[in-house]
């Protein structure tokens, strides 16, 4: 592609007038995970919990992963591809993609780690504890990685209330499910199963509903924001899980690391963006790859979980949990 065709393939980014996500369909997906969260929070009981704390090793591994691996692996990605682009483009999509590797996971990683067959229990805690400490670590890491992008008089705003929503769909619903379990287990099992369809359904909407709307804005983007967009979720989860498989983690946990580490929060970057930057002339740019990035993860997380559902989870049975 030459550069002037180039030029003008990055330029079709998104109007930030243009909802990447309406506003019906954001209450639509709150209200979806609220009852997919119930749905899984049926299936725990406080020892899931209490495995994972005594046991921390899981937790630990979780936040290096998430906060030391992902941040460096999206800097690798801008040196690498984002700065291939001409140079009035490449800041803008550089900071967005820097942005969308410093975030906290996103509650879809509880979703894929359920069907993954990983540990539930241990999903949810890292998830919880990489939100509450994005308020530190997304700010830092956007500091070394991303200063030479970033306008000198950023005042750089994280989300309070979002990270409060995110806390409140994931940790109020699977409080209420397990106390409903422990109360009346076959309605906890029925709510189980409910929570596993609701996943499914999830995926299929998010994937049926955002492509068609975006279909010139996938068309129309260079192919080095699509790599990055794609890449930053799938070398994630595969560096992660081998990393955690390499220090001898159990493969249940491994998978739980895997996909909390590279299923990031799209959302929340996206709000950081729009509070950071309201006004900015390349606001559509910035959003671009957290925007691809939110489609393509879940496109990315099916793959990987239909891979990670064909281990041999009879033979995982015998192998000890060593951390």
């Amino acid at each position: 592609m030459s550069i002037m065709s180039l030029s003008l393939a990055v330029m079709q980014a998104p109007d930030p007038d243009h909802e990447v996500v309406t506003q019906f369909e954001q209450v639509m997906l709150v209200g979806l995970v609220f009852v997919i969260m119930f749905g899984l929070g049926a299936g725990l009981t406080p020892r899931d919990f209490m495995s994972a704390l005594r046991r921390p090793w899981g937790l630990i591994i979780g936040w290096v992963t998430q906060f030391a691996i992902m941040p460096f692996l999206a800097f690798l990605l801008v040196l690498g591809l984002i700065l291939q682009l001409p140079a009035e483009f490449a800041a803008p999509l550089a900071l967005g993609a820097l942005l969308m590797g410093s975030v906290p996971a996103g509650t879809t990683s509880n979703i894929f780690t359920f069907f993954s067959k990983g540990n539930l229990g241990l999903s949810l805690m890292m998830t919880t504890n990489s939100t509450l400490w994005a308020l530190v670590m997304t700010p830092l890491a956007l500091v070394l990685y991303g200063t030479r992008f970033m306008p000198g008089d950023l005042d750089l705003q994280i989300p309070i209330d979002n990270i409060i929503v995110t806390l409140v769909i994931l940790l109020v619903p699977v409080a209420a499910a397990m106390v409903v379990r422990r109360y009346s287990p076959n309605i906890g099992a029925v709510m189980e199963l409910m929570g596993g369809a609701f996943g499914l359904f999830f995926i299929v909407f998010l994937i049926a509903t955002w492509v068609p709307r975006n279909w010139i804005l996938l068309v129309g983007t260079a192919w080095q924001v699509y790599a990055v967009a794609v890449c930053l979720g799938l070398f994630g989860i595969t560096i992660s899980y081998w990393i955690a498989r390499a220090i001898r983690l159990h493969p249940m946990n491994a998978r739980t690391i895997g996909l909390e580490t590279g299923i990031q929060n799209g959302p929340l970057a996206i709000a950081i963006i729009l509070l950071s930057f309201p006004d900015s002339p390349q606001l559509g740019l910035l959003l671009l790859v957290p925007a691809l990035y939110s489609l393509f993860i879940v496109i990315v997380a099916t793959v990987v979980t239909i891979y990670f559902r064909r281990a041999n989870l009879a033979e995982e049975q015998n192998i000890p949990n060593l951390l």
